[in-house]
């Protein structure tokens, strides 16, 4: 039988959830949301990839303040109006789809934040042009010619913890099954983990142990309210020479455990314009495995894993426990179906879709049929 396609327990105080294979949708920022709220693009492009044959589908980066979202048009989280929006949204998508367990990360992009989309620059946005100040934990700019993020301060280093749960407590009220905190890329907790974007002289900077305080006190205050499944995505390296590393991140992880993390989610960059990637198939693998090693966590793979049996090897050689598509899953929305088919696995597939299938192909569907009227 094929890994890729055997169940897997996520954890959690309250019992888990099981998933049915080892697929999972990486979050993908859409860039399509008004005011912080879900549109008519989220239900389209949700139902689309609960329908992939993945086991999760993780909702894009999605802001726990307002000031926290990557752009002005990214998805938020922060009170009763985004709530509503997401929740209506997410029902319907799911309506329309075979079970798939759903997984939210939440996220504040710190000194990322008030940022172009990328298809106009990426860029910081000045107030006129419908930016706002960022935050961060040392008043250091994400590039040399942009505007400092201010330094938060005790006041607002509590705001944005508080933020971060009651932004999980909304998901859980919605019936999401998993949360995910984003502390990679670049992101404000990935800005407190890095000694080149964190530079403080408190409690909060210079030592490894002081710069993952501030993300250890988020993830703690957050497992504190929410019992359900809770990882967190980590960038395992900066890329950077001095900056942080992946011996850093797995002890980082270790804490993590000890604090009852469910999951890792593991990937790497996005914090510095000198980053220098060794891209290529797999690339963080090496990571995930480092990580996975040293803490045993239910450990989740991504980047440029693209071919199923790609991710079959990576699952045989211990590399992870799950594997993460993002970029695939929006050029194959039916990835799923068709690692299914590669490997001799079967995966749920909504019926209305089962006359598509090539011959060849229908053995991964259980009770299919391509005939009828």
């Amino acid at each position: 039988m094929s890994t890729l396609f055997t169940p897997l327990n996520l954890p959690s105080p309250r019992g888990g959830i099981t998933l049915a294979n080892r697929i999972v949708v990486a979050p993908m920022c859409q860039y399509s949301a008004i005011n912080g709220e879900a549109t008519d693009w989220h239900l389209m492009h949700w139902g689309n990839l609960l329908n992939g044959g993945a086991a999760m589908f993780t909702i894009e980066a999605t802001a726990v303040l307002p000031e926290g979202r990557i752009t002005p048009s990214c998805l938020g989280l922060w009170d009763e109006r985004t709530e509503v929006k997401l929740a209506d949204n997410l029902q319907r998508a799911r309506k329309l789809a075979p079970h798939v367990a759903v997984c939210i990360q939440l996220a504040h992009a710190g000194r990322k934040a008030s940022s172009a989309v990328p298809w106009q620059g990426g860029q910081l946005l000045s107030a006129d042009q419908g930016g706002w100040q960022t935050v961060g934990p040392s008043a250091l700019p994400q590039l040399p010619n942009e505007a400092p993020p201010t330094a938060m301060d005790a006041a607002e280093l509590a705001r944005v913890r508080d933020a971060f749960v009651t932004a999980a407590l909304r998901a859980d009220k919605m019936g999401i099954d998993a949360i995910e905190l984003h502390g990679a890329h670049g992101y404000l907790l990935h800005e407190f983990l890095s000694p080149l974007s964190n530079q403080r002289a408190d409690e909060y900077g210079g030592s490894l142990e002081n710069r993952m305080r501030y993300p250890l006190e988020v993830f703690a205050a957050v497992r504190a309210a929410y019992q359900g499944v809770l990882g967190i995505r980590v960038s395992a390296s900066d890329w950077v020479e001095g900056g942080l590393s992946a011996d850093e991140v797995t002890e980082f992880a270790k804490c993590l455990k000890a604090l009852g993390c469910d999951f890792i989610h593991v990937s790497s960059g996005g914090l510095s314009p000198q980053q220098k990637i060794a891209i290529g198939p797999g690339y963080q693998l090496h990571f995930a495995k480092q990580i996975r090693a040293a803490t045993g966590m239910v450990t989740t793979a991504v980047g440029l894993i693209t071919e199923p049996q790609q991710a079959e090897d990576a699952l045989l050689a211990g590399d992870a426990d799950l594997i993460a598509l993002a970029r695939a899953f929006l050029y194959q929305p039916r990835w799923g179906w068709q690692a299914a088919a590669a490997l001799g696995a079967t995966v749920e597939a909504n019926p209305v879709y089962w006359r598509c299938l090539p011959r060849e192909a229908q053995a991964a569907f259980g009770k299919v049929s391509i005939g009828g009227r």
